[in-house]
């Protein structure tokens, strides 16, 4: 069956960690998988991975400097990713680089240029003096190679231009049909034109549309990744799962990238999960005699859920009062969820309403729910 909404993580940045030292990387993977169980979404999707980074050509440099490369930047890169996951088989993943987004992005920039939503044209830029690495339109020290000077350079580039009355961030872009005023603030404070070219070793490149050496910024890379998540499952609408801040960094570059042919990208938020202070809940766990089942469904699911509802992020503090929470609901899960109550449940959380998080009944239902899905 066609899924017509379906939630997917928002790109995570292939870093230096792994989610055993730093679960709170894979909220949002989390989250999205949750809400996609108790929609009834299966098979799971692709967890989502933001490989297009200036840290990741600089680590890859790093490794491959002075030695032959047994294999290059993409297999680099899933190697890392792969490295992330507890050891056993690995979920599908989806890169902002792979071939799914680099298909549907070639596709979207010809049809938005097409239709003068995007535009080439020469642009006055700084780049550095030392390595040429594209510094943007201000003068500031290279973050690749550290050298303090750039020089003026004037060369065709990728830019999307805004209307002086043109909204970046409207509340019809988030689920449910509105979202922080302070954030669409934030997204409506940047420059008239954007600039969507940029010089990494690694990305989506646009010599196909007559920009050697360019490749498409990776803020509006990434949003095209989680289209491609979603069109591979002929949704309507991908809601992808991210942070506040994470939202008000990319979301101006995703403007002429949220929808294309029928699919449609929406946002919704979570706050960030204390997953560093869960240790001293360990009398806690002992005093409530939580099994372990219940213990990773508490971590892994319902701290999730309680981020979606406060998105302003859950304080330590507050953990052993939603432990509390969790394991009332938890005990009051009944053996099976009547399908009308799945229903509803399932329309709250596809109009974004969160609420239900803090009831008793619902949450209930939603933890019976998962448990039985798992």
């Amino acid at each position: 069956m066609t899924d017509r909404t379906v939630f997917v993580n928002g790109p995570v940045q292939n870093g230096a960690f792994t989610f055993a030292d730093r679960p709170g990387k894979a909220a949002s993977i989390r989250l999205a998988a949750t809400l996609n169980r108790l929609c009834g979404i299966e098979p799971a999707l692709p967890h989502l991975w933001n490989t297009v980074t200036l840290a990741a050509d600089m680590r890859y440099r790093a490794h491959t400097a002075g030695s032959v490369c047994a294999f290059g930047r993409a297999r680099f890169d899933d190697a890392l990713i792969t490295a992330k996951y507890p050891t056993g088989p690995r979920p599908e993943v989806l890169t902002d680089a792979g071939d799914p987004a680099t298909t549907l992005a070639l596709e979207m920039i010809d049809t938005a240029l097409t239709a003068g939503a995007l535009q080439i044209r020469l642009m006055v830029v700084r780049r550095c003096a030392s390595c040429g690495h594209l510094a943007g339109t201000a003068d500031r020290p290279c973050r690749s190679c550290g050298h303090e000077r750039t020089l003026p350079s004037r060369d065709r580039h990728l830019v999307a231009d805004r209307g002086p009355a043109e909204e970046v961030l409207t509340g019809e872009d988030f689920l449910g049909g509105c979202g922080p005023a302070h954030l669409r603030g934030i997204a409506g404070n940047v420059p008239g034109t954007l600039l969507l070219s940029r010089t990494r070793d690694h990305g989506i490149a646009l010599d196909q549309i007559g920009l050697p050496g360019l490749v498409l910024d990776p803020r509006a890379g990434l949003h095209i990744a989680v289209l491609a998540a979603g069109r591979a499952r002929g949704a309507e609408r991908v809601v992808m799962a991210t942070t506040t801040n994470a939202a008000a960094n990319v979301a101006a570059y995703g403007q002429r990238f949220r929808s294309h042919r029928g699919t449609r990208l929406l946002y919704t938020l979570h706050g960030s999960i204390p997953y560093d202070h869960l240790g001293g809940l360990g009398p806690r766990y002992r005093a409530i005699h939580i099994s372990d089942l219940d213990r990773e469904m508490f971590e892994t699911q319902f701290l999730p859920l309680a981020s979606w509802k406060d998105t302003g992020g859950i304080p330590a503090g507050g953990l052993p009062a939603l432990l509390r929470r969790f394991h009332r609901a938890r005990r009051a899960a009944p053996p099976e969820v009547p399908p009308a109550i799945l229903d509803h449940l399932r329309t709250r959380i596809l109009a974004g309403d969160r609420r239900w998080v803090s009831e008793k009944a619902p949450l209930a239902a939603a933890l019976a729910a998962t448990s039985q899905a798992s």
